[in-house]
């Protein structure tokens, strides 16, 4: 038996040998070996994660790269980015003296054990955004300095989100001698651990329990010999699960009871026998911990309480042992291979060995040990306000526990954790808030920490038990309105949320800024305000609050609301307050504020067609919900970016965006419905009509008049019905939407359903009906500010004037809708229309009038990849002699040797220098996404550098696709 590599001698029972691993440890070294990339390692806790990349550090493959790495651990701090700095501190022997910017600087206050290799700490910036850019520009540059080295961050699934941000932001555009390798646990992983490496892994591992004959080789390795019996490797299998921490464990007892006679390559019955003990590696971790002198037993525990890897004189004022007994005992404990000394001090060697020892303290003592723990920690600087609320709770000093992890929930909100800070507020409101003025305190601030979280499934329940209690006026306002804005976020009893903002209306007298919120989201989502005149009134009335208000920012972040309700309605002043925003922010995100506010105006711009203004508006607010470091923020603007796309016909790499957003969008049912809209398109175009409607009718069926997600969901659904041939299913889905418009308010996002709905009325001989909706729409065209309803209004006239026996008619809206979406870069539209013409002019027997408009449809629909349009215009084209591109057959398009479009147009602006983050914001995809278009353009082009690209574009002028621009760009 031997120990793990690096590690004491005789702390552990090992297997020399990496056992069923072999495949796995490859994809890790050639991941390492070519940087810059990601590896990551996931699999459940005693898989054999820490174990694999132990054998990549020593792999003679990698011995001129440097690792450096980090932990991440349970309890987790206000304090961010632990695990990174962890990685920086070990680097401290290869860091170039003199040769780091002044920007490292500002991790001088980070790493005080690096102070003389860092620059001197620059002068504070005054914006905590801008200080934490700083900092990760500062962290980027320090690793970068230490080249070649992998990064290695372990147990990512106990991450905080400071690192997280970390990790996006230098993920975005890696350092080209940088490797990256995380591990977390499977089933205990956030999505948005999931979701960091994305495109830019180079290997991904999934470790899957080892099998009968892998246990059998372990088992073998572990005791130096050349096999066990397959009863043994059997019976051992089924007993720990394939689990290579808990064979391991069963061998070490196995060992410690003396029954590892072999006879043969046999074990004797005697030994199988031996091994009916309970199966959870608990009972292993027990026993052995049993056989320990009482010092070394009050050590181990007290390392278990503190619940991550300890310092000595913090385990000796837990366990309160002398000096010698520390020693001799951590020692003992060592010997035995329950703990291990490494870095950030002494710890179990495995978190399933803390958690054994620590439910096996009985309870006084237990609570006793956390006593003495929350007193040490207390002592500690900085203050470890995480920790400390710990130990007081489970020392059953609640009211203490209480108090301070609302502390710490301060501390993590000031630094924008609002995850962290959620859950501590939580936790307390749901444990140790009885007294209904600290309920509604910590309710409140709960309130406002969700409004940025990602997941608050469970919270509006809890904030509505504290509504029932007696709670002062403000209070009880700021709390209305509070729920009232997480109701409208999870789309959840509307309306509820509609009185409690108009009576939280009531209650805020005094506060202005909350008055004004309130009444926007009242505007934007009140069923009583049934005219657009008055959800106006609302509208001004709040932005006639501004001036008592008095802070710049708000005033940005509701200029915004009240913009992008503007743009929703059609009302032409949307332009005016955008104009304030822009002048206030310098055309800059600043500020989540900021970001918010472009974020608002740029997404209901992109639904009724100022594309334009979309895409630059959506740029700024990506910009700068990433550079707040704002989570929740980011995926919604993203959201809106797949939208925007799906409506310009920007279709390459959209699927697997929209493929990617659902884990980023847990508990915001409103972008999950625009991600299924857009998703149930793409999926029409591919011709998967049942994921279609699988994907659509959720969305159709909630018939929101002024949901944009309803109105693309209720288009798309209609053409699925009447391609299934279902009249009577599309025609269900035109009532029920046309009834849901209400007399008085017609919505400029209706317009974007408007030429199905018609499309579908005609089919089923209600033409009459068509041409009233037609001329409702008309009449509700005038004064507003809609740029696709002129489009949309000519595409559905020609569906009338084709049902009114006038093809030729007919023709010329189709046309003329296409010259307007040409305008708007609305390809699909225009495509769809030209098809429509094309049909309208056989009709009209004037077929040699067909080419030009059916050639760009076709040519739009296969470079878009819509196989299932471009299957049915070809069929037309081929009884008139139009030629037809040729058929791709399953799964999405491919371009062989030559580049895409995207890929092109990737590789063009990072030979300009741009980093994959400025192509990521100019292109309005994710930075990983520019990363895949970027490495398989340069691997076309054989080329290994930015820098050859420009030298090599110019003479790749073969492009995948139409070498043409589509007719309409």
């Amino acid at each position: 038996m031997t120990a793990l590599p690096g590690s004491p001698a005789g702390t552990r029972v090992v297997s020399p040998a990496l056992v069923g691993r072999s495949h796995e440890l490859e994809l890790l070294v050639s991941a390492v070996a070519t940087p810059p990339g990601v590896a990551v390692v996931e699999g459940e806790a005693g898989i054999g994660k820490t174990r694999l990349i132990a054998e990549l550090r020593g792999h003679p493959r990698l011995a001129g790269r440097r690792f450096a790495g980090g932990y991440c651990h349970p309890i987790r701090e206000p304090f961010p980015l632990g695990p990174v700095l962890e990685a920086a501190r070990s680097l401290r022997e290869h860091l170039p003296p003199d040769r780091l910017s002044p920007v490292a600087g500002a991790l001088q206050p980070l790493l005080p054990e690096l102070a003389d290799r860092l620059p001197p700490r620059p002068e504070p910036l005054g914006n905590r955004v801008a200080e934490r850019h700083r900092v990760f520009r500062g962290l980027v540059e320090l690793l970068e300095s230490a080249s070649p080295v992998t990064v290695v961050l372990e147990d990512l699934h106990w991450a905080d989100e400071h690192t997280l941000d970390f990790l996006r932001y230098l993920l975005r555009d890696p350092p080209g001698s940088l490797s990256l390798v995380i591990t977390f646990r499977s089933e205990e992983v956030d999505p948005a651990v999931r979701a960091l490496p994305a495109t830019a892994t180079r290997a991904h591992v999934v470790l899957p329990p080892l099998d009968l004959h892998q246990t059998g080789q372990l088992a073998a390795a572990i005791v130096s010999t050349e096999c066990v019996s397959d009863d043994f490797a059997a019976y051992l299998c089924e007993r720990t699960g394939g689990l290579p921490f808990a064979i391991e464990e069963v061998m070490a007892l196995l060992q410690e009871r003396g029954v590892m006679a072999l006879r043969g390559h046999r074990w004797p019955r005697r030994t199988l026998d031996e091994l009916a003990v309970p199966t959870a590696v608990r009972d292993h971790v027990l026993e052995r911990a049993g056989r320990l002198p009482a010092p070394a037993r009050s050590m181990m525990e007290a390392v278990a309480v503190l619940q991550h890897p300890a310092p000595e004189d913090l385990i000796a004022a837990v366990s309160r042992r002398s000096p010698a007994e520390l020693a001799s005992g951590l020692s003992q404990a060592m010997e035995f291979g329950l703990l291990v000394d490494g870095s950030d001090g002494m710890g179990f060697r495995h978190a399933l060995a803390a958690q054994a020892v620590y439910h096996d303290i009985p309870g006084p003592r237990r609570r006793e040990l956390h006593n003495r723990a929350a007193a040490a920690v207390r002592e500690r600087a900085p203050e470890l306000l995480g920790q400390l609320a710990h130990h007081l709770r489970h020392a059953g000093r609640l009211d203490e526990w209480a108090a301070t992890a609302e502390r710490a929930a301060d501390q993590a909100d000031a630094l924008g954790n609002y995850d962290e800070a959620g859950r501590l507020l939580e936790d307390i409101l749901r444990h140790r808030a009885a007294d209904p003025a600290v309920a509604g305190r910590v309710a409140v601030k709960l309130g406002w920490a969700a409004i940025e979280m990602v997941r608050i499934a469970q919270l509006p329940e809890l904030l509505s038990q504290v509504l029932e209690l007696d709670l002062p006026r403000p209070v009880r306002g700021e709390l209305r309105y509070l729920l009232g804005a997480l109701l409208d976020r999870t789309s959840l009893e509307p309306a509820r949320m509609d009185r409690l903002l108009r009576h939280a209306i009531q209650d805020l007298d005094d506060r202005p800024d909350l008055r004004a919120r309130a009444m926007v989201a009242l505007a934007m989502r009140g069923s009583a305000p049934d005219s657009f005149a008055r959800r106006k009134q609302l509208l001004d009335r709040a932005l006639a609050t501004l001036p008592a208000i008095g802070d710049p920012a708000f005033e940005v972040f509701l200029l915004g609301k009240v913009a992008g309700m503007l743009v929703d309605m059609g009302d032409q002043q949307w332009r005016e307050l955008l104009d304030r925003i822009e002048t206030q922010t310098g055309g800059e995100a600043r500020h989540r504020y900021h970001a918010n506010a472009y974020s608002s105006v740029g997404a209901t711009a992109s639904f009724v067609g100022h594309h334009q203004s979309a895409a630059r508006l959506l740029k700024t607010a990506l910009v700068g919900a990433g550079g707040c470091g704002n989570r929740r923020l980011e995926a919604t603007v993203r959201t809106s970016l797949a939208v925007l796309d799906y409506c310009r016909g920007a279709w390459d790499g959209l699927a697997e965006e929209v493929a990617a957003l659902p884990e980023e969008l847990t508990d915001h049912p409103r972008c999950l419905q625009l991600v299924d809209a857009v998703a149930g398109g793409l999926a029409l175009a591919r011709g998967d009509l049942a994921a279609s409607a699988g994907r659509l009718a959720p969305v159709a069926d909630r018939m929101e008049a002024s949901s944009f997600s309803v109105a693309l969901a209720v288009a798309t659904l209609v053409r699925v019905e009447l391609a299934r041939g279902d009249l009577g299913a599309a025609l269900t889905a035109t009532d029920r939407y046309l009834a849901g418009q209400g007399p008085d308010m017609l919505w400029p996002v209706s317009f974007r359903a408007l030429p199905w709905l018609v499309e579908a009325l005609t089919a089923a001989g209600s033409v009459a009906q068509a041409r009233t909706v037609v001329f409702r729409h008309a009449r509700g065209l005038r004064g507003i500010a809609a740029p696709l309803a002129p489009a949309a209004l000519r595409h559905a006239q020609g569906f009338v004037a084709a049902a009114d026996g006038a093809p030729d008619r007919a023709a010329g809206y189709f046309l003329a809708a296409a010259l307007r979406y040409d305008r708007l870069h609305s390809r699909y539209e225009a495509a769809q229309a030209r098809e429509h013409a094309a049909r309208a002019l056989v009709a009209a027997g004037q077929p040699e009038r067909v080419a030009e408009p059916l050639a760009a449809a076709l040519a739009t629909y296969e470079r878009l990849g819509a196989r299932w349009d471009l299957a049915r215009a070809a069929r037309i084209a081929r009884l008139h002699g139009v030629s037809v591109p040729a058929r791709h057959r399953g799964g999405h398009r491919g371009y062989g040797t030559a580049l895409s479009p995207r890929e092109r147009e990737v590789a063009e602006l990072a030979a300009t220098g741009r980093t994959n983050k400025e192509i990521a914001a100019e292109l309005f995809l994710s930075a990983e996404t520019v990363k895949k278009h970027l490495q398989a353009g340069m691997r076309k082009l054989g080329v290994q550098s930015r820098a050859a690209l420009a030298h090599r574009l110019p003479h790749a002028t073969e492009v995948a696709g139409v070498s043409s621009t589509p007719f309409g760009e």
